[in-house]
């Protein structure tokens, strides 16, 4: 009878680590099926592009205004042809405007492709217009020419070789409901004091500077969201030695319309997290000197604006949280 007592005790003691280790093996069974379904639903988040199932739910989730893309090309016809492609997939898109400014108008096999890609992605009860903004001239100030009938308040502006996916370009353009009088876009920049120089001189600084402190005062017109009476602002309110600046020295006109923009409406931009497709080359920034003309720029149009700076700080980012793991 003893000896009996005495295993009693150790046989509820093994009972007991069974039943323990039951638990943690359920716990870690739930552990993973918990995560395999959170990895199923945001899978087709992680791939970047969107599918047609994608673009049907944008459909029913695209707010009841639309944008008009504004984009800027120069004899880059397969880059163009590419981005048009992409953009008339987007369920959002109201018109695409492109920006010529080449001496010869666009080629009769451009034109047909385009066409023909437009009304194919048209779908849905969705018609999308494309229209050619011709110039004589060869200016970068063509790119923010007033529009006439367009149907939209929003306007994406955005160079030939930069691509986002649908869903990112949707995720901007409700934030941009949300701060119609300002620029939200995908590229920030930032003005700095030059502590080098006397008061009222500035340096512009790139993407490191913007990494580096998490602050920015511009975000770039080659990938933002503005309103449509910018361009009326900007072609026949902003000072014309600007726009003679911009012609001139063929820089500069996406730190003109920061500063427009930011002179009506007092207000910073925001800057957008979003994943950036570049399809082209290098431009003008990955030549040597850029830094230099563009802070020249920058004060050049301080004084143009009777040395009072517009531009504004910010250190807002915004983010999709429905694409992050943690937010």
């Amino acid at each position: 009878m003893r000896g009996s007592s005495l295993r009693r005790p150790v046989m509820i003691q093994r009972l007991r680590q069974i039943a323990v280790t039951i638990k943690i093996k359920h716990l870690l069974c739930c552990c993973i099926v918990l995560a395999f379904v959170l990895f199923a639903t945001r899978a087709s988040n992680l791939m970047g592009w969107t599918s047609d199932d994608d673009a049907t739910a944008l459909r029913y989730s695209t707010p009841r205004k639309r944008y008009a893309i504004l984009m800027n090309t120069w004899k880059r016809h397969d880059l163009l042809k590419q981005s048009i492609s992409h953009y008339t997939t987007c369920m959002g898109v109201e018109s695409i405007h492109i920006v010529w400014s080449e001496p010869d108008p666009p080629p009769d096999s451009l034109v047909a492709f385009l066409q023909r890609t437009v009304k194919e992605n048209s779908r849905n009860d969705r018609e999308i217009k494309l229209r050619f903004e011709m110039n004589k001239e060869d200016s970068l100030n063509n790119r923010f020419k007033e529009i006439k009938n367009l149907n939209t308040d929003a306007i994406f502006s955005v160079d030939d070789d930069v691509i986002f996916a649908c869903s990112t370009l949707e995720f901007a353009f409700t934030v941009w409901q949300s701060a119609s009088e300002t620029m939200v876009g995908f590229v920030p920049r930032m003005h700095w004091i030059d502590q080098a120089e006397e008061m009222g001189k500035y340096i512009y600084g790139g993407w490191w500077s913007v990494w580096w402190t998490g602050t920015y005062s511009m975000v770039l017109s080659k990938a933002a969201f503005f309103h449509s009476k910018y361009l009326g602002i900007y072609t026949h309110h902003m000072p014309a030695s600007i726009r003679n600046y911009v012609s001139k020295n063929r820089n500069c006109e996406d730190i003109a319309m920061s500063f427009v923009v930011a002179n009506v409406s007092g207000a910073p931009p925001v800057w957008v997290k979003g994943r950036i497709y570049e399809i082209g080359s290098g431009g003008i920034s990955s030549l040597g000197g850029h830094s230099e003309r563009r802070s020249k720029c920058v004060n050049t149009f301080v004084e143009e604006y009777g040395g009072m700076m517009p531009l504004v700080r910010s250190t807002v980012k915004a983010v999709d949280s429905r694409h992050l793991w943690f937010w």
